[in-house]
């Protein structure tokens, strides 16, 4: 049996989610399955709402339930976010160990250990559970060199240039 690749796009360049959905859009051109869990991005993301027309093929969720991103919380909010980022976690976890799709896209999920949420192992817990042909892509401006080792492929983004017109 084929053995899925783990990819990780991270750093503080732009196009790491739009270089992960398109990995995805490829996988779904050639019939594979894909699923896409966002963490830490507002509730209404704009830009991201074209992926619902894609479905069946490519499904899309977020567990998050606030209007503001995460950084922007209260402590009481952010505690309740906590919980709907763990149910996240948990999906992802149960999406990994059942083979629920071809291709899942954990996005903005390396942010989650930078902002204290959850630690490296646990990532690491959830690529270690991952068997047969799953795909698995981790995005995050976090680097999380610590499992860059897991990783078949890894693509750092830095900006070099911007023109703020």
């Amino acid at each position: 049996m084929e053995k899925g690749l783990v990819c990780i796009f991270c750093g503080e360049g732009k196009g790491k989610t739009t270089a992960a959905i398109g990995k995805g859009i490829q996988a779904a051109s050639v019939g594979k399955t894909v699923m896409i869990i966002q963490f830490l991005k507002k509730r209404q993301s704009d830009g991201i709402g074209f992926i619902q027309r894609l479905e069946p093929e490519i499904k899309l969720f977020r567990f998050e339930r606030s209007e503001n991103s995460y950084a922007n919380l209260s402590e009481e909010e952010r505690k309740e976010e906590c919980a709907n980022i763990r149910n996240g976690l948990n999906f992802a976890r149960k999406v990994i160990t059942t083979q629920g799709c071809d291709v899942l896209i954990l996005d903005e999920v390396l942010g989650l250990v930078s902002a204290g949420i959850i630690d490296a192992e646990e990532i690491r817990n959830l690529i270690a559970a991952r068997s047969g042909a799953m795909d698995l892509i981790l995005t995050g401006v976090y680097k999380c060199e610590e499992l860059w080792e897991m990783a078949d492929e890894v693509t750092v983004m830095q900006m070099m240039k911007s023109s703020n017109q």
